[in-house]
């Protein structure tokens, strides 16, 4: 599996100084599925300015968060001795993109995956990374090499008509109309095969881009990377948060849900500071002694063990960012919203007073309410 140290180095690839890219296989599509164009582009033979545009899409193709938008996939040996898909993702490597009737056959199963609301183009790249030596210390030797890294990626991107309007000519230093044209957007689905794993080659193992989480892309999936899609992160993160209500019912408290948020944070704490570690993952067992720990009875956090495994499967493990966000604390009501920093979750408490339920929130510092400062 990939981790953000991996995926970093590979995308430094992308720069038009540094990087063995031997070619750009492109297809236009419409929207319908017909293909308009393909083509195949020495990338050093391209305008500095066009090469750029390419690699800023591959680029994109390597972004967000692992768990989220980058989603690693394994391959079983059984997989790659017999799968299909595999064996033509081999095949296109190998050969680096050469093959035209192998480039072809990726194209045709990828438009017949995809579901098109727009032009698309699709776009496959191959390189060979020469992986420099790196020592104990973390020093890297570039005269030194462990291995020649190949690799493809490919990106899928829509193709829109851009609105028409007046732009900035600069031969007559003044503004016309422009019509509309067509432009290509970031990706929105790309793969990068095979995966970069400490630093060497894993034929066992892909990377799966995808700007949408909340989508499978299961026919994609299937079809491409011949495997078995994963629940995306979005679906994910509110199956969970069902899964901790249903199990903990009237033992859903503040508290349990503020141990999760406490768990996710210091995990993402200490992936931040090693960069090599992957995202932190947690399993039901893991879960369950947190909320025992904050009070949860042992029945409910049995309860709660149950419900996870029926949603996700026996010894499933979700991504901490799959698990609570990282980024806010947010209590809401019907009528009213309160968001905190999540390292300041503790300031927030309930408490039922004269019959009636309240939030309350610790006000040590300032506090302005429509950006006047009000006084306790």
């Amino acid at each position: 599996m990939m981790n953000k140290k991996d995926i970093a180095e590979i995308r430094r690839r992308f720069n038009f100084e540094h990087n063995a890219i031997s070619c750009i296989r492109g297809c236009y599509v419409q929207k319908d599925g017909e293909i308009i164009s393909s083509f195949n582009k020495p990338l050093q033979s391209l305008p500095r300015e066009e090469a750029e545009k390419y690699l800023a899409i591959f680029r994109r193709a390597l972004s967000g968060e692992i768990g989220q938008n980058l989603l690693n996939f394994d391959y079983s040996p059984e997989e790659v001795m017999t799968s299909e898909p595999h064996h033509l993702l081999m095949r296109l490597r190998e050969t680096a993109l050469k093959d035209d009737e192998a480039v072809e056959t990726l194209f045709k199963n990828i438009i017949s995956s995809i579901h098109m609301e727009d032009n698309c183009l699709l776009l496959a790249m191959h390189d060979g990374y020469d992986v420099p030596f790196k020592g104990a210390d973390g020093e890297t030797d570039q005269e030194r090499s462990t291995e020649i890294f190949k690799f493809i990626l490919c990106a899928v991107c829509p193709v829109k008509l851009s609105k028409p309007g007046l732009s900035y000519f600069s031969e007559d230093q003044d503004f016309h109309a422009r019509e509309s044209d067509w432009m290509v957007a970031a990706p929105t689905l790309g793969f990068m095969f095979p995966a970069f794993s400490e630093r060497t080659c894993d034929i066992y193992g892909a990377l799966l881009y995808t700007k949408d989480t909340s989508d499978a892309n299961e026919d994609f999936v299937s079809a491409i990377m011949g495997t078995e899609p994963q629940m995306p992160s979005d679906i994910q993160r509110a199956t969970f948060s069902q899964v901790l209500e249903d199990g903990l019912q009237e033992e859903c408290s503040l508290e349990a849900v503020q141990a999760v948020q406490d768990m996710v944070l210091k995990a993402a704490e200490e992936t931040k500071k090693d960069r090599h570690a992957m995202p932190a993952h947690f399993s039901a067992d893991d879960l369950k002694t947190t909320l025992v720990d904050s009070g949860v009875s042992f029945e409910r956090a049995d309860a709660f063990s149950q419900r996870y495994e029926e949603e996700f499967g026996h010894q499933a493990v979700l991504s901490a960012a799959n698990v609570a966000p990282t980024r806010q604390f947010e209590v809401k009501t019907p009528s009213v919203s309160i968001r905190v920093d999540p390292e300041k979750s503790d300031l927030v408490e309930t408490r039922i007073i004269d019959g009636h339920n309240y939030i309350l929130i610790r006000a040590d510092e300032s506090v302005t309410v429509n950006g006047v400062n009000v006084r306790f």
